[in-house]
This record gives structure tokens, C-alpha cells and sequence, in this order.
């Protein structure tokens, strides 16, 4: 990166999709332009995927990043074409649902998007995921329409039919963006107007009290009454249109592609009409006159059945060079074409049988498809000194209503232009950690010795042979010359728990988004937790800058510096880096030698900057519990595990509380990747996988044929408790809670955690980073992770306004909720909530959290709150764990409230010691809270997929039998017009979806591929406890329940797995007696 072009010249992007669009097959023809592989090989090795299990599943798995160098010829000033280097730095993603981590990860890097969409499947489920995630980053996309040859080969539409199906293919796209947008934009306008409510009720204030001065000093007032009108946003930039440049038309299997741009500048002369005018005329509804020569629009047709342009320059040449090459054969025909187009075909491959290889030779000369998308990207996407403007405020300021704002100091000036001046504050963001096997690292391969080098080797050798008198003797040398500088390895950081294998090195994935970063500096790494207003060493440390790479896709190529617009590799960030991270400097040179940087961090305050969010795209869902085959191997797989977590952005591992250790994965395929990379990478050593462990959740309805109540002369749900030697008695009330209530809290759990760290909930410290990162998570932590994976509805401070008003719409008995609920659960964020007694006085959660609280208790304390404060963290305790296990398999639980109606001490009980109290009503609220659950209709839910399928006509009776068998349902079915796929969409059981995939394959003989992805949790409205009573029942059923009661089924294979009792029948068979015997 010595000889950096200038920052105009440099272009960020990632190609992003859905799986099996192109993505790396396309990067591999623009690695061909950089002759990084052979043009012959090009779709055919996919470089990119450089792992085995990638290359034999065809599917890419990890994001990787490739630096692309190329000159283009513009105009200077003078007038005279000039040469210019362009840098593309250029991030190729999987497109697999459950490696979309990777896809937000990388996107967070880069400027723009090349979007991949197959021209017959058209827009797919992670379509949708993708250009919402580039949405959400602000990234410029170029929409590349590849497959193009299937329209001729396999679906052999006519040129006409074929521009009716783009236009609807670019018609579904935009719609996607357009709903973006427009979202967007009700958001916008709900913050204005509360915003200009909030300033009219200032303004009326200050007004008054003005107006009163003014009247009593008698001078004349000013009017201030301006009010900032409503910024609208035009929205003409975010579609995606032909003549504007940002669509391309590409088969990367066959290496062309096009932009309408080329065809204007061939036909420009030759129909006389200004190359920027043809090119706006060459896509739409515009047609070309017969007799005069003359462009008409739709308007002047008359009826008269002529050929849009599109179709009649452009189509129907691409369709007779297919025709006469591929489906008809004709050597006289490709020679003719040959000689029209000016394209150069050998002599080998015009006689060659492989027709395919001969329409890619033609078609790669006659529209380069790497010239045409080098073109398109440094046209569409912006420079990162103008695109940082955007995305950096964004990232910044998330609130903010406009895209361009003015920087508040240094450090965003520097940001904002992308400074590379090596005064300029450094910020680079790491986005991922990857893991690279030590003996690949630059520093330990063998140097390659160029021609020179080797002559010179030679001479040297004959001269000490000479010398020492040997003559033709040839002695062989111990060492090569230069062996010694190329087999030193990189120091390892000391004392890192055991974090860091010898085999594999740690590399933090990066960009740098100001200033210049060079090796050997000492800089701030800012935790994801970092918060400029807080510093501490939790989440702020110093690290030294390892080594600097630019990476080329396997390899990594060591720099000297980078620059502030680059993507780059950065080692020596083990053990402080956990997966992300913003490493800060106040210029280049780093921290001084010496300075204790957390010391003195008042005075580098002003370089500090938070990038790194903790928000994750996908939950990981599917659980297994891993054993080495070897019990002495068990240091070694707990190695292997936290390599694995941490050289991976969507995978969590934990100690469960039976001392199993536990991984937690995307889907099925992520985890055979992770088994894969245990076993032969991380923990080197033979892993057994138990079944995976799938979660449920449990909760209650009203149903109509319930048993009668526990306690006959309480309502149902009510349940009497004391502890031990009847020193306290409690009295607690279940009730399921309405869907819309559960809904609300189950969406913002993110904020209950927020309200956690911050100790709202409970006067504790902040747990450190490290535990924060993973280090030493719990099984706690991780089903709270999986609950709070999704963004909040609402915002912090809108919280308790918008529960209220949800608790009053839900009825009379809910109306007072809010007010009285004393904690949250589980870990005191979930959708399970303790309530106080009326008139109890009991501290509340709403007074602890809502800024908006008046304090309103009264001097003296009402005797339940003296009673409760004394007990407070008991029956706290009692209700977390009831909450976190619940009474039917010990799941957790969503979806109830627990009312305290009572709690009293018993003066005259013999008083046993406080601890004996202490446990015994822990256990006794635990007890309660179950035993009230029970007393409803206790019901499961099931964790859900949302399934796409895309299958033909002929196989979709088969994917319907396979999605029945699973017990899933079908949610919706459609045709997509134009081709020959329906698109089905249903709901599949977690637990039932092991082997789906393979499965639908089978049955189908590969014609339908499901995508799955994590949906949340659905209702399993089926009693475990059901039995018939009815005659009908009994009579339909038998007395046995011949029909298996599926609940029932999943309770106790749930029991059986963590060891609970499960009652069984069992039947002993006698041996059959035989007449012989």
C-alpha cells in the first residue's frame, strides 16, 4: 500500500445476495481482469471460497476481503485521455441464512454493494435481509442482475418476453427499497412532530414569562415564532433504473456482462443521435420510428407493434450470438460474428464440442464483464471521503434527521472526510476476528526466490566450491541465504488464559476509517461497551499493533502502513479483542512510549470514539451439548471452544449448570462447520455431538375445560406459601397475561438489559467486559441473549408510556399494572413480571426507570413494605428461578404474572436461624409461582422456523408431504410470474426441522432447497395433561389415549435429557413358550 492511489481513487464495497446467485462466482471474474487466476477457470475455481467444506458444498461460508488494482482511462483537463489506478477493496459474503452475522459484519466496512439477484429466481427471501441490512448502513448498492443465459438456456424466452420479465424483476426490487423507505419516513415524521410538540410547549413557556418582562419593562417584544418546516426527502436516488447507470446485466458463469451505457456509445453514431441521450431513451417503453429514424415513447405507437429498443439492439443481438453458438450450432455463423464483433477466437476453441466454453470466449471479449463493473463502481458507488460523511454521522448520531451534518470536532472532521493526514486522528473499526493457521501467516512461509536471486545463489555456491578446492563436487547447503529473516514466528501475547492455540493465530478483519496506522504503534482498543462519558478499563485497553496485512482473498500480503479508506488484516489483538472493537489514536505515531494511556485518558478523551454496536443479526438457535472422546482432552476441546467463539461472530458456547459444555449455532449447516472446525482446527481432538437440544418455552391460558381450582375459597391461580416453621406466610396469585402485554415486553427486553447494566434494576456494578464479551458466559446468560436478540420497539424513554397505554386497551384488571410491578424475569428482563398489592407501598420497577416518576410514597412505610423490604431478595430469588424454570421441564417462562397478595411474619413462630429462612422461602415462592401456573392450563410453546421453499410445479405435492410430516403448516403459496417456480412459505417446529433440509432434497431429487430462519416463538395449543374423559373421547381415543399426545411427548424427551422424572409405563414381556420346549 506504499503507492496508494489518492483517496478519489479508492472504492469500498461487498457483494451481497441470496445463496446460490453468483456472488463468488462473479468476484471471480474480476479477479481474472487482475490476473489473480486464469481466465479459463474463472466461475469455475471460486477462489474466494477457500476453505474444502465451501469448495465441496459450492456454498460460500466465511466472508473474505480482496484488494483489486486497474487503470481506467478519463479525460484530464486538457482534454487528453489519461491512465488513472483505482483501488477496489472488495468483500465477497455468504448468502446462506445462517452465516448472515457475516454479512452484517462485513457490510459495516464498506461504502457500496454490488446486490446479486438470479434473473429466474428473482427476489428471494435474504434478498430482502440483505438490502435491508445495506439499508441500514447506508451503503450505495448497484444492482447486478446475473444468470442472464438462463433466460435463453432454460427458460428460452423470445427477446421481447425477456425485457417484460426485467422489467418486473427491477419493478420487485425497487419495491423493496421503496418500503425502506417509506418506513423510514414515518418514522421520521412521528420524531418531528414530537419534537415540534416539544418545542411549541417551550416555546409557549419562555413566551409567556417573555411577554410578561416586555410588559412590565414597556419595551417591544420580538416575535419568535418561526417554526422549521418539515425536511422532505426525495427518494429518486434509492431505485434502481438502466439509464441511470446502476444496473448491470451479467452472466458471471459465461464472464459478461453490460450496462445500457455500452450499447449507447456502439449505437450512438451509427443512428446519430448524442450518446446521453440514447442512453436515457435505451431502456423503457421507447421505440425507434421505421421510416424516419426517429425515437417515439409508448404515447406515439398508434397501435402499431413495434420493438422497444432494448429489445431490438441489445436482446436480440445476445440472443443470435446464444442461438448460433449454443442451442443451434453454426460455424459459419460464429465465424461471421466473430469478425463483426472484432472478437479473436482460437482456432482450438471455434472446433471445440464444448459449446459453453465457446460462447464464454465470444461473449468475455465482446462485453468484459470485470471492464463493465469497474466502470459501474467507480460511476455509482462514492469515494470513502464522501460516502463517510453519510454513513459515519449515521453510525455516530443514529438520531438524526438529515444525512449531512457538520462535524462538532476534530475527530468527526477527520472522520467525515477521511482523513489520511498522520496527525489525523486514527479510527480504524475491526468488525470480526478470524483464525488463521500460524504456519500461513506471511512471516513463517518461505520467501520465493525470483530468478536473479537464484543465479546469484548459484555463483555464490561454484565460488565456495572453487574456494575451497572441491571442483565439480557438489556439496549440499544446510540453509538457504535467506532462510533466517523468513522462519522467525510472531511473539505470542503472554498470559492469556489459554486463549490462543499454537496452531492458530487470531487476525482482527478491519477498516480504517481515518488516519494512517502503522506496526509497532501503541494505541486505545474501545470495547463494544465503551462509552466516552464513562471510560474505565473494563471496556478501554491499550494494544501494541501487530503486524498490518492486506488481504487477497487466502492469502494475506504484509504492508508497511495503511491508509485511512482501506480494508486490512491487524495481528496482536488476542485476548482483548473478543470479536469487535475500535482501536483510536491521536495520530499516527500512537500513544507516546511508556505513558500509561488509562492514566492520562482525560487527555486523550478527544480521540475516543464507540463504532462497534452489539446487536446481532440472527439468534443463535440450535444447542448441542459436546464431549471429547477422551475425558483427558477436555482442557483441549474448552480451548478449541473459546477459539471457536471468538474467531466466529454468531456462535456462543457456555458450561451448562449439569457441567456439559454447550455450543450455540445459526442452523443445522453452521453447525456441522463448527464441528468440522473443532475437530480439525481448534481443539484438534475427536468431538461427540450429543442430539441437538431444541428450546421451548412454557405458559398457561384459560381454558375451557379446566380442573377446579387448587385453593377452593381463593380464585384460580391463587396459592398459599410460608417458609420454614411458619415464620413468613405469602399468599401468590397467577395469571396469564393478554398476547399484546407479553408481545410488548418480549420485544424490548434489550431495554430491561440496558436498565440492568445501568443498575436501575438493582443496585449492582456492571459486570466487566470480558464477562460481557463471552469469557465466562452462563447458560443465564445465553437464553437472555437468545430473548433479547431483536430491536426494540420503542425507545428508552417512551417505554412506560406506551405499556400503559398497551395495559389499558387491554382491559379493567390491567389498567394499575405498570405502576405495581416490582420486578421483571427472567434475570429481570423478560416477559413474566412480580406484582405488589394495592396500597402496598412496595418500591416499584416504573419509579426506578421512568424518568418521568414523581415521588410519591408516603414518611411512614406501609407494614407489607417493611415486611417485603426484609425479605426482598428471597422472594426476588423464588421468582427468577420459577420464571427461569418452569413447573412442566424446566423451560422458561413467558407470559405470566405473579401477584404478591399478601405477605406477613409470624411473630410467635419459633424463629429458626436467618438462613434457613432465607432458603426455605426461596424455594417456597419457587413453589408457588409453579404450582400457579399449573393451576390454569399450562400450555408449551415451540420454537418456529419461517421456511422458504422454491420448488417447480412437479415436486410440490413432495415438499408439502415433507413439511406435513414435520407438523409444519403452510403459510402461503405463489407463483412467480414469468417462470416456472412457485414460492412456498411455512412454519416448521425447531424441533422438527433436524435433517429437513437433506430430507426435501431427497424426495424432490434436488429440485427444492428450503432456506430457514428463526421466527420467534408460536402457541403449541395441545394440553400435556390431557386425557379423555368424554364418551366421545373415550369412544374415538380408548381408554389408553391411543392417539399420542404430542405435548406430552416433548415434556418428556425435554425431562429425559436433563435427568428429570418421567413417569413410564413399562411392560415386561414373558418369553414365549414353544410346543417344542
Amino acid at each position: 500500500m506504499e503507492a496508494e492511489p489518492s483517496g478519489d481513487n479508492i472504492r469500498v464495497l461487498t457483494t451481497i445476495g441470496h445463496v446460490d446467485h453468483g456472488k463468488t462466482t462473479f468476484v471471480d471474474s474480476l479477479l481474472a481482469a487482475n490476473n489473480i487466476i486464469s481466465a479459463r477457470m474463472a466461475g469455475k475455481i471460486r477462489y474466494m471460497d477457500s476453505r474444502e467444506d465451501e469448495q465441496e458444498r459450492g456454498i460460500t461460508m466465511e466472508s473474505s476481503a480482496v484488494s483489486l488494482r486497474f487503470k481506467m482511462l478519463k479525460r484530464s483537463a486538457t482534454g487528453t485521455p489519461e491512465a488513472e489506478n483505482f483501488v477496489i477493496n472488495l468483500i465477497d459474503t455468504p448468502g446462506h441464512v445462517d452465516f448472515s452475522s457475516e454479512v452484517s459484519s462485513a457490510s459495516r466496512l464498506c461504502d457500496g454493494a454490488l446486490v446479486l439477484v438470479d434473473v429466474v429466481e428473482g427476489v428471494c427471501t435474504q434478498t430482502i435481509t440483505v438490502l435491508r441490512q445495506a439499508w441500514i448502513d447506508r451503503l450505495r448498492p448497484v444492482l447486478v442482475i446475473n444468470k442472464f443465459d438462463r433466460l435463453i438456456l432454460e427458460l428460452k424466452l423470445a427477446p421481447i418476453e425477456a425485457h417484460h420479465h426485467l422489467a418486473q424483476l427491477i419493478e420487485q426490487v425497487n419495491a423493496v427499497m421503496g418500503s425502506f423507505h417509506a418506513a423510514e419516513r414515518m418514522e421520521d415524521d412521528l420524531r418531528w412532530r414530537e419534537e415540534r410538540e416539544r418545542r411549541l410547549k417551550a416555546r409557549k413557556e419562555a413566551g409567556a414569562e417573555s411577554a410578561e418582562n416586555d410588559a412590565n419593562a414597556g419595551s417591544e417584544g420580538v416575535d419568535t415564532s418561526a417554526e422549521a418546516a418539515y425536511q422532505e426527502k426525495d427518494d429518486e436516488d434509492l431505485y434502481f433504473a438502466p439509464e441511470k447507470g446502476n444496473v448491470i446485466f451479467a452472466s458471471a458463469i459465461d464472464g459478461w456482462g453490460f450496462r445500457v451505457s455500452k450499447f449507447a456509445q456502439m449505437y450512438a453514431a451509427k443512428l446519430g443521435i448524442q450518446e446521453g441521450n440514447l442512453r436515457r431513451v435505451l431502456w423503457g417503453d421507447f421505440y425507434i420510428e421505421p421510416k424516419t429514424k426517429r425515437v417515439i415513447s409508448y404515447k406515439h405507437l398508434r397501435g402499431r407493434n413495434l420493438k422497444p429498443l432494448f429489445v431490438q439492439f441489445v436482446l436480440e443481438n445476445i440472443w443470435a450470438v446464444y442461438d448460433s453458438v449454443v442451442m443451434n450450432p453454426n460455424p459459419d455463423k460464429v465465424t461471421k460474428i466473430c469478425s463483426t464483433l472484432d472478437v479473436k477466437v482460437t482456432p482450438r476453441d471455434l472446433k471445440s464440442k464444448d459449446t459453453r466454453q465457446l460462447v464464454a470466449s465470444v461473449m468475455s471479449q465482446w462485453l468484459p464483464l470485470a471492464t463493465c463493473t469497474f466502470q459501474t463502481v467507480v460511476d455509482a458507488i462514492p469515494p470513502p471521503h464522501k460516502a463517510q460523511g453519510v454513513r459515519v454521522s449515521r453510525m455516530l448520531h443514529p438520531e438524526q434527521d438529515s444525512d449531512s451534518v457538520e462535524p462538532h470536532n476534530k475527530l468527526e472532521g477527520d472522520l467525515y472526510t477521511c482523513s489520511t493526514d498522520p496527525e489525523a486522528c486514527v479510527v480504524a473499526y475491526i468488525s470480526k476476528m478470524f483464525a488463521v493457521p500460524t504456519k500461513d501467516l506471511p512471516v513463517n512461509k518461505k520467501k520465493e526466490m525470483t530468478a536473479d536471486e537464484m543465479r546469484a545463489r548459484g555463483r555464490a555456491a561454484r565460488e565456495a566450491r572453487a574456494a575451497a578446492g572441491l571442483g565439480g563436487t557438489i556439496v549440499e547447503e544446510a540453509k538457504p541465504v535467506d532462510s533466517q529473516e523468513h522462519t522467525t514466528t510472531e511473539t505470542k501475547p503472554e498470559a492469556l488464559d489459554g486463549l490462543v492455540e499454537e496452531d492458530e493465530t487470531l487476525i482482527g478483519f478491519a477498516r480504517l476509517f481515518s488516519g494512517v496506522l502503522r506496526p509497532g504503534a501503541t494505541i486505545y482498543c474501545a470495547l463494544p461497551r465503551f462509552d466516552n462519558q464513562k471510560p474505565n478499563a473494563s471496556t478501554l485497553r491499550t494494544v501494541k499493533v501487530g503486524s498490518l496485512y492486506t488481504m487477497m482473498g487466502r492469502d494475506l500480503v504484509p504492508v508497511s502502513e495503511v491508509r485511512a479508506g482501506n480494508v486490512f488484516a491487524i495481528s496482536g489483538l488476542e485476548g482483548v479483542v473478543w470479536r469487535n472493537a475500535t482501536l483510536c489514536s491521536p495520530n499516527a505515531q500512537g500513544l507516546p512510549e511508556g505513558e500509561d494511556g488509562l492514566k492520562n485518558v482525560d487527555q486523550y478523551k478527544d480521540c475516543l470514539v464507540n463504532l462497534a454496536g452489539v446487536a446481532r443479526a440472527a439468534s443463535p438457535i440450535v444447542r448441542v451439548a459436546l464431549e471429547p472422546a477422551e475425558p483427558a482432552d477436555l482442557p483441549k476441546l474448552i480451548r478449541g471452544l473459546k477459539l471457536l467463539s471468538q474467531a466466529d461472530p454468531c456462535v456462543e458456547s457456555f458450561q451448562q449448570q449439569t457441567g456439559e459444555w454447550v455450543i450455540l449455532t445459526a442452523g443445522e449447516l453452521h453447525l456441522e462447520r463448527c464441528l468440522k472446525d473443532l475437530r480439525e482446527r481448534f481443539a484438534k481432538i475427536d468431538v461427540q455431538a450429543s442430539k441437538p437440544i431444541v428450546p421451548f418455552r412454557e405458559t398457561a391460558v384459560k381454558a375451557p375445560d379446566m380442573p377446579p381450582p387448587k385453593s377452593q375459597s381463593a380464585v384460580r391461580g391463587t396459592i398459599h406459601g410460608s417458609s420454614a416453621h411458619g415464620v413468613v406466610t405469602f399468599t401468590i396469585r397467577a395469571l396469564p397475561m393478554p398476547n399484546s402485554i407479553t408481545d410488548f415486553l418480549q420485544a424490548n427486553v434489550s431495554i430491561m438489559r440496558k436498565w440492568l447494566r445501568e443498575g436501575r434494576v438493582k443496585n449492582e456494578s456492571e459486570s466487566t467486559e470480558f464477562v460481557e464479551q463471552g469469557k465466562t458466559i452462563t447458560e443465564e446468560d445465553a437464553t437472555a441473549d437468545a430473548e433479547s436478540y431483536q430491536v426494540a420497539t420503542v425507545k428508552d424513554i417512551d417505554f412506560w408510556p406506551t405499556f400503559e397505554k398497551i395495559c389499558t386497551e387491554a382491559g379493567k384488571e390491567w389498567v394499575d399494572l405498570p405502576g405495581r410491578i416490582i420486578v421483571t424475569g427472567p434475570h429481570h428482563a423478560g416477559s413474566n413480571v412480580l406484582v405488589g398489592g394495592v396500597g402496598s407501598g412496595i418500591t416499584s420497577l416504573q419509579s426506578r426507570t421512568d424518568p418521568r416518576w414523581k415521588v410519591q410514597t408516603k414518611s411512614e412505610d406501609a407494614p407489607a413494605k417493611r415486611e417485603y423490604r426484609d425479605y426482598e431478595d428471597s422472594i426476588d430469588t423464588g421468582f427468577q428461578i420459577a420464571a427461569f424454570q418452569g413447573p412442566l421441564c424446566a423451560e422458561p417462562v413467558v407470559g405470566m404474572a405473579y401477584f404478591l397478595e399478601d405477605l406477613k411474619q409470624n411473630p410467635e413462630a419459633a424463629h429458626p436461624q436467618s438462613g434457613q429462612i432465607t432458603g426455605s422461602l426461596i424455594s417456597a415462592v419457587r413453589d408457588a409461582c409453579r404450582a400457579g401456573l399449573l393451576d390454569w392450563s399450562p400450555r408449551l410453546k415451540l420454537a418456529m422456523y419461517t421456511c422458504d421453499i422454491q420448488a417447480t410445479t412437479e415436486v410440490l405435492g413432495k415438499v408439502y408431504a415433507v413439511v406435513a410430516r414435520r407438523r409444519g403448516r403452510i403459510v402461503s403459496e405463489e407463483m412467480k410470474e414469468g417462470s416456472i417456480f412457485f414460492t412456498v412459505q411455512a412454519l416448521l417446529p425447531v424441533a422438527e426441522s433436524f435433517g429437513f433440509a437433506d430430507d426435501i432434497r431427497k424426495r424432490t431429487s434436488g429440485a427444492a432447497s428450503p432456506q430457514l430462519i428463526f421466527s420467534g416463538y408460536e402457541l403449541f395449543d395441545q394440553d400435556p395433561f390431557w386425557v379423555p374423559t368424554t364418551e366421545e373421547e373415550l369412544e374415538d381415543l380408548g381408554e389408553k389415549a391411543d392417539r399420542a399426545n404430542v405435548a406430552l411427548g416433548y415434556v418428556n424427551a425435554v425431562r429425559k435429557r436433563k435427568g428429570l422424572f418421567v413417569e413410564e409405563k413399562r411392560f415386561e414381556a414373558e418369553k414365549q413358550r414353544t410346543l417344542k420346549k
